[in-house]
């Protein structure tokens, strides 16, 4: 299998993933991001979640030579703390990671990269009040819309 080419968007959330990481990613869907990462050689590992059986179908598809463990669970509920380093959430409102985020308040200890779709000022809010702190923030352009990332 040829690497994977990601859209803008994704290509600007993997240059935040640190070299080595452990990464868990939430809506996973099609499994490029992970994909991707493992076939450049910049994670040893990767947890695709998805809510639903046909994304992670998709995923799988599209892993089924790479190790990947995929779990089919609402968010993160599916991991345990200490299971992964860094944690992305991305191409999802505002307000479901807000939901996903509450369910698993170790996260404080790892690496996240957000990339909310809409909603992102409750996000924002959010994290603020619940002893989250926002080290970096970019912008990706995809045709003519614009992705903030956290």
């Amino acid at each position: 299998m040829k690497p994977l080419d990601l859209t803008p968007r994704l290509a600007a959330v993997a240059a935040q993933v640190p070299p080595g990481a452990r990464l868990a990613d939430v809506g996973t869907d099609h499994a490029y991001l992970p994909v991707w990462l493992l076939l450049a050689g910049r994670i040893v590992g990767a947890v695709a979640t998805d809510v639903n059986q046909g994304p992670l179908q998709r995923g799988q598809e599209t892993a089924q030579r790479y190790g990947m463990d995929f779990r089919r669970c609402d968010g993160l509920a599916a991991l345990s703390p200490g299971e992964v380093d860094t944690v992305v959430i991305a191409g999802m409102g505002g307000d479901l990671m807000v939901h996903i985020l509450s369910a698993a308040p170790w996260t404080r200890d790892v690496k996240l990269i957000l990339q909310p779709m809409s909603t992102q000022e409750v996000l924002r809010q959010w994290l603020t009040e619940h002893g989250y702190a926002i080290l970096w923030e970019g912008i990706a352009r995809e045709g003519e819309k614009f992705y903030p990332l956290f």
